[in-house]
């Protein structure tokens, strides 16, 4: 197999597809059908995702929520303005951040945040404008959090939010992404109970997105890319009902890209099997990757020679993925985020 670079995964897109804002309905976006061995496709909406479901399968999703983890804070010495995104909670009430203007915050730096309930010390320097930053306060950080932190939006969305509750899923709960996992976004209450009604399991694991997820591919050769962490957890009693689906002979059906994640993370470290695990993963999924846990998968239309495109390329075939957001893009999908969705069986 020939050495693939990053613009192997490259596609022209015209910016009025990348969707700024959410439509109105959840399920009533666009759905691409893939059948990845013959590359044919249909051309459906989400809603219509129950037939393609078959009873004894299991959709698997990832209930992680987006913390309003973007914080726009004062240096009280001198008035500047600091912009401060959370990252990662490394421990206790130290977290790892991006900072702007990063130039200017060095360790020792004090920034204060409101009306002063929150203020915070620089720890130390990280590479990329990142920061560590300790953080004091009263009560529950969460709680001082949600009143003065706003969700921060992937970059290419210029729009703001109106409902942030639309940039997050309907089954979000576990607190600590710093982006959403967005194929989820499309799911309503009604339309997952439709699922169940069918004899469809429902399916929830926990992977923190981060902002990792947004940083291109800097190196030509894709085999020279470093992946970023993120903190996944699959429990007992999830794991235990995706091996009774497996043993019976339904399919794991991933809902996006970190669901994927967190399965064949769990899956190569146990040989093919599904057991409850939690830890970091950096897997990084390409072309020639062999498959262990998923069977077909929801996702989003990724941005060009992203890791995320080359992941989807790994189970389809380059070719065959790059034809499918061709058609997409002749269509006038709706790109990104708060986009259409695809169904790659």
């Amino acid at each position: 197999m020939t050495e693939l670079t990053v613009d192997d995964f490259d596609y022209d897109l015209p910016h009025e597809l990348i969707a700024q804002t959410p439509i109105k309905k959840r399920d009533a976006s666009r759905l691409l059908v893939l059948d990845h061995k013959t590359g044919q496709m249909q051309d459906q909406h989400f809603y219509d995702i129950l037939d393609q479901l078959h009873a004894g399968d299991a959709v698997v999703m990832n209930n992680s929520r987006v913390l309003p983890a973007r914080l726009y804070g004062v240096k009280p010495d001198t008035g500047g303005h600091v912009e401060v995104l959370l990252l990662n909670n490394t421990e206790g009430d130290v977290w790892e951040t991006l900072v702007k203007p990063a130039k200017r915050i060095k360790p020792g730096t004090e920034i204060k945040f409101g009306d002063g309930e929150l203020t915070a010390t620089v720890t130390e320097e990280l590479e990329h404008g990142g920061r560590m930053i300790e953080f004091h306060y009263d009560g529950i950080f969460l709680e001082v959090l949600e009143k003065l932190g706003e969700t921060p939006l992937p970059p290419y969305i210029k729009e703001k939010l109106d409902d942030p509750e639309r940039y997050q899923t309907v089954y979000a709960k576990e607190n600590g992404s710093a982006a959403a996992p967005t194929a989820g976004l499309h799911w309503t209450k009604e339309l997952l109970q439709k699922v169940e009604e069918k004899g469809v399991k429902l399916v929830y694991l926990t992977l923190h997105v981060g902002l990792g997820t947004f940083r291109p591919v800097d190196e030509k050769n894709i085999e020279d890319h470093k992946m970023h962490s993120e903190f996944y957890r699959l429990d007992a009693q999830s794991a235990q009902t995706l091996n009774d689906v497996r043993a019976n002979g339904g399919r794991i059906i991933a809902t996006g890209t970190t669901s994927i994640r967190t399965l064949e993370t769990i899956g190569s470290k146990f040989d093919g099997e599904i057991k409850p695990d939690s830890g970091w993963t950096d897997i990084f999924i390409k072309p020639g990757y062999d498959w262990k846990v998923v069977d077909a998968f929801i996702t989003n239309f990724h941005l060009p020679k992203s890791t995320l495109v080359m992941l989807v390329a790994s189970f389809t075939g380059r070719d065959t993925i790059l034809n499918a957001y061709q058609h997409a893009i002749e269509e006038k999908y709706r790109f990104f985020s708060f986009g259409d969705a695809m169904f790659i069986k």
